[in-house]
């Protein structure tokens, strides 16, 4: 049962199977306490597995999305209608039923040639639904799962050190590193100043940790706002020069943590 005080929202693109895809996705991720998501297409296509890896890489859910007709919602009224190509504009320009259509015209990704162009579509997406809730909703401050407001201010310092920014980049690169990992492949031969700019990570929240066996694992905070996730991820992936020395030494370390996935405690 959907909250009658929710406002419903429909995002439309022409097959609905990527950029409406990620646009709910993503506002149910932002602001689902406040609307009713969907999506659809004007003559919708299988959904792009390159878009569900974006919206996964970034830790947003992405299980209940599927590729719908605009037959579907015939009928139903929306607060919002969405379009996000000027096809779709073109053919729902007067959507019966809509309290206010936007009209909203983003590059389709499949045609980019971005080095990585569903996660710039998605980045892009992310910040005019950010605009959005600010000017539909009165500013609603960005708020991680834990209820507590993330201070852009700390993660920025964070970035200031050469040890923290690598160590970012790498673990946003493997998925979750050790400390004896980290070491090697920065040549760093001091745990205890490792370990000192892990903890200002740490308490920052930008990182988490899991003990498994004798060893501790570190990764990216999967509960950090999108925009934190983002900076991250493209600072690493236009910047992989910066550490390709120390991927190649990673790859070269002898007797690296028997570990298991990251997802498990």
């Amino acid at each position: 049962m959907h909250k009658p005080d929710k406002k419903n929202i429909l995002f439309l693109c022409s097959e609905n199977a990527a950029r409406s895809q990620m646009a709910e996705a993503l506002l149910r991720h932002k602001a689902g306490d406040l609307f009713n998501v969907f999506s659809a297409g004007t003559h919708p296509s299988k959904i792009d597995s390159r878009a569900v890896t974006a919206l996964n890489q970034f830790g947003i859910d992405t299980h209940v999305l599927e590729s719908k007709s605009i037959n579907v919602f015939k009928g139903k009224g929306f607060d919002y209608v969405i379009t996000l190509c000027d096809k779709a504009n073109d053919e729902c320009r007067d959507y019966t039923n809509s309290g206010k259509q936007l009209a909203w015209d983003f590059p389709d990704p499949k045609e980019r040639s971005d080095s990585n162009p569903f996660s710039a579509t998605l980045n892009e997406l992310n910040k005019r639904l950010s605009m959005f809730l600010h000017v539909e909703i009165n500013s609603i401050p960005q708020v991680n799962n834990q209820g507590s407001v993330f201070e852009p201010t700390s993660f920025y310092k964070c970035l200031t050190d050469d040890i923290r920014l690598k160590t970012l980049m790498l673990t946003h690169y493997h998925g979750e590193l050790c400390v004896c990992e980290l070491m090697e492949a920065m040549k760093e031969g001091s745990q205890p100043k490792v370990s000192r700019n892990l903890a200002v990570l740490k308490k920052a929240k930008i990182i988490t940790d899991r003990k498994h066996g004798q060893w501790v694992f570190y990764r990216i905070n999967p509960e950090l706002p999108l925009w934190v996730k983002s900076v991250i991820a493209q600072t690493t992936e236009n910047n992989i020069p910066l550490i390709n020395d120390e991927l190649q030494r990673l790859d070269k370390m002898q007797n690296r943590p028997d570990k298991a996935s990251f997802c498990k405690s």
